[in-house]
């Protein structure tokens, strides 16, 4: 059974982007790349909102086949792979308005449903594999899924700054279960992966 695993990155102080809605002031390095990479290589499709759509689409496309650039992490051998396995895996955007352009170079890869379908599709998506259905960025719809119960997973990568103002990373109030917390050598991330209590 296919599970909703949700990664994101958050400020020490639980901040998904600045105020300005910028989420590079977080510390997305290698590690956080590596372990992006080993979570979309682990899905059987993408549940992304609009807004992350169109942010995602115009920018990973290209990076699989970019040209070489030592020292450039954008176009690292992980983040390549990120590219090469968004650019196959069947998306879902939930939208009650959004058409994919024409010119989108995942129009063939992506289906447009409207909110008030997501929690069937989710149930008969469930039942169809045991890949992952994962949530990259797309805040205000998971945050909606897991008011619903809908989410199995939370990942949150730790960035190790305080930003003391921003875009809080939850919408609600809610529990969880921590089921893992992971160092990384190379970075001064954390990885927390919670089961939210459904309770």
């Amino acid at each position: 059974m296919r599970r909703v695993v949700v990664c994101n990155i958050a400020s020490v102080d639980g901040f998904y982007a600045a105020s300005d809605g910028n989420p590079l002031v977080l510390n997305m390095d290698a590690a956080f790349d590596e372990y992006n990479r080993t979570r979309i290589e682990a899905a059987d499709m993408l549940l992304l909102g609009r807004k992350s759509f169109e942010g995602f689409s115009s920018y990973w496309p290209g990076i699989a086949t970019a040209p070489d650039d030592p020292g450039n992490r954008a176009v690292s051998e992980d983040n390549r792979r990120i590219s090469r396995a968004f650019n196959s895996l069947p998306k879902t955007v939930v939208s009650d308005t959004f058409v994919v352009a024409a010119d989108n170079a995942w129009r063939d890869t992506t289906t447009v449903i409207p909110g008030d379908e997501v929690p069937g599709w989710i149930g008969a998506c469930r039942q169809e594999g045991n890949g992952d259905i994962l949530i990259f960025a797309s805040r205000v719809l998971w945050n909606s899924l897991l008011d619903m119960r809908l989410v199995d997973e939370v990942h949150l990568m730790i960035s190790p700054n305080a930003l003391a103002e921003g875009i809080p990373i939850f919408t609600l109030s809610a529990a969880f279960t921590l089921l893992d917390s992971v160092r990384f050598d190379s970075s001064s991330n954390v990885l927390l992966r919670y089961e939210p209590n459904r309770g």
